[in-house]
């Protein structure tokens, strides 16, 4: 099943067209990936899926997005909702500077849900361990976040999200700060998240998206070259262009 379906999507940004023609389905509790040359588009169409674009002075979108079949461009659309429903974890770790503990309930005081001591404290164990850090910060939490190390606070991040039940995360290179061993922990952590969550990623490393993706889409100066189950366009790639990208003729 489709959870989000973009169709003919045209993204301006002032006079400069970033994308053309998108269309696609992004299929509930699978990894997508989407992968292409930097300033190809990948970024700018994932931030269509929360409207993050919203914040840029000057866009224009044209096209539909669709989100549970609604869509999500509609002016009656609430934002806040849906970035309750569809949660963002960005290129760099961004923990608020505060313990980690009120990191995990942030999003809870921020819409206003007013719970038990109790209820948060059951709301923090079961998101850390959503993200298999409990173990490690169970008696931690009350310390600055600031002071995990990289890894721990990109999860951290990730946990952030989970008490407010998001349906779909986005994650714009959520590795590429990290190092070998960490990005190796991060994807297996994404790999278990899939199970609960419909993940769109958007990464640099080609390898990265073969490992850990179901569906991979290739970009290309703001067009959706190619897209589909991700063994196939990496083996047997329908697109001249793609094949060259992936050969590495270009990139």
């Amino acid at each position: 099943m489709a959870i989000i379906t973009i169709k003919d999507l045209n993204l301006h940004y002032d006079r400069f067209q970033a994308l053309r023609g998108i269309n696609l389905e992004i299929k509930s509790n699978k990894i997508t990936a989407l992968i292409g040359p930097s300033g190809c588009g990948k970024s700018t169409l994932l931030r269509t899926l929360n409207r993050m674009n919203d914040l840029i002075e000057n866009v224009r979108i044209e096209g539909k997005i669709m989100i549970d079949q609604e869509d999500i461009y509609h002016p009656k659309v609430d934002v806040v909702n849906l970035r309750k429903k569809v949660g963002m974890v960005f290129q760099r770790p961004n923990p608020f500077p505060f313990s980690i503990f009120e990191n995990i309930i942030f999003g809870l005081k921020i819409h206003n849900l007013s719970l038990s001591k109790e209820k948060f404290d059951e709301i923090v164990k079961e998101s850390l361990m959503a993200v298999m850090l409990w173990e490690e910060l169970k008696d931690k939490l009350s310390i600055n976040a600031l002071k995990l190390s990289l890894e721990q606070q990109q999860r951290l991040c990730i946990a952030r999200l989970l008490p407010i039940k998001p349906e779909v995360l986005l994650m714009d290179e959520p590795c590429s700060a990290l190092d070998p061993i960490a990005t190796q922990k991060i994807e297996e952590l994404i790999h278990f998240l899939k199970q609960s969550y419909t993940v769109v990623i958007v990464t640099h490393n080609m390898q990265q998206a073969a490992r850990i993706s179901d569906e991979t889409g290739f970009m290309w100066l703001g067009e959706l070259v190619e897209f589909g189950v991700t063994q196939k366009i990496f083996t047997t790639p329908t697109k001249r262009k793609t094949e060259d990208y992936i050969t590495g003729k270009f990139g």
